[in-house]
């Protein structure tokens, strides 16, 4: 048979198909169908359904009593530096486990505890997704006779230990100069909500420092913010002792255009 032949073969082949479909025509599995009348009702939901939903509202309820009877304890009598870290949000040597907990705002459910006589080792329960205070996530926690010995916070450079004071003023201090530079280059960017926040966390180490005064000052005028704004800049002008120096005169050059600008805005923002 020639190839010119082939085209001719093809409504055959089309009718055979059609008859071969039409001689075994395919059923669909036919199932009661259950119709509503006028006024039923749906079902109520299943019981394991409302089962798992009450049992999820009894442990958040359980968690956040566990939680305020934890902070009654770790306030009840802390030392002035302990409660200041605690307000802080920030994980200090001395504390016990009680305050540790609240400051990391967690209960024991999160932790691993290995005890070997008067020392105790927590380690979070989900290391993605542990406990951390305010500087960074942490990665162990040893206490010593039911207080805070030492703490390893996880990092992006890597694991820190912090297991005496001088280790916890220098780390404090490196995470605000930290802080601070992220603030400055999203402020830069244009994200003054980020920068504000990375500069109100570094406050908290580095309040006392007017050039981080200032910046705050200039983040919330560029948010809309006049009130605040105004009070950063006086506090700004005031730590400087504005009233015994000139901005030519004594005052440190660089800082010297940041109070021209300080008091110039100030007059605006008094005046609206």
């Amino acid at each position: 048979m020639s190839n010119s032949k082939f085209p001719q073969l093809a409504p055959t082949i089309f009718i055979t198909a059609l008859l071969a479909s039409c001689a075994n025509p395919k059923r669909v599995d036919e199932v009661p169908l259950t119709l509503m009348q006028n006024g039923d009702r749906v079902a109520s939901p299943t019981r394991a359904v409302d089962g798992a939903t009450t049992q999820a509202l009894e442990a958040r309820i359980a968690g956040r009593e566990r939680r305020d009877s934890l902070s009654a304890v770790a306030l009840a009598n802390c030392a002035a530096d302990i409660c200041a870290a605690l307000g802080r949000g920030e994980v200090a040597l001395g504390m016990t486990e009680a305050q540790l907990l609240v400051t990391t705002r967690t209960t024991d459910i999160a932790w691993v505890a290995r005890r070997s006589g008067g020392v105790e080792v927590l380690s979070p329960r989900d290391a993605d997704a542990g406990p951390s205070d305010m500087i960074a996530p942490l990665a162990l926690v040893q206490l010593a006779g039911g207080r805070v010995s030492s703490i390893v916070y996880r990092e992006p450079q890597g694991l820190r230990t912090v297991s005496s004071a001088a280790d916890a003023n220098d780390a404090s201090r490196m995470r605000a100069a930290s802080l601070v530079k992220e603030g400055d280059a999203l402020a830069v960017a244009g994200d003054f909500t980020s920068a504000l926040d990375r500069y109100d966390r570094a406050s908290v180490v580095t309040r006392a420092d007017p050039e981080l005064q200032y910046k705050m000052a200039m983040s919330l005028d560029k948010l809309l913010r006049p009130i605040e704004a105004q009070l950063r800049y006086q506090l700004f002008l005031n730590q400087l002792e504005i009233n015994r120096i000139e901005a030519t005169g004594n005052a440190n050059a660089k800082l010297a255009d940041a109070i021209v600008h300080a008091r110039e805005r100030l007059i605006v923002l008094e005046k609206k």
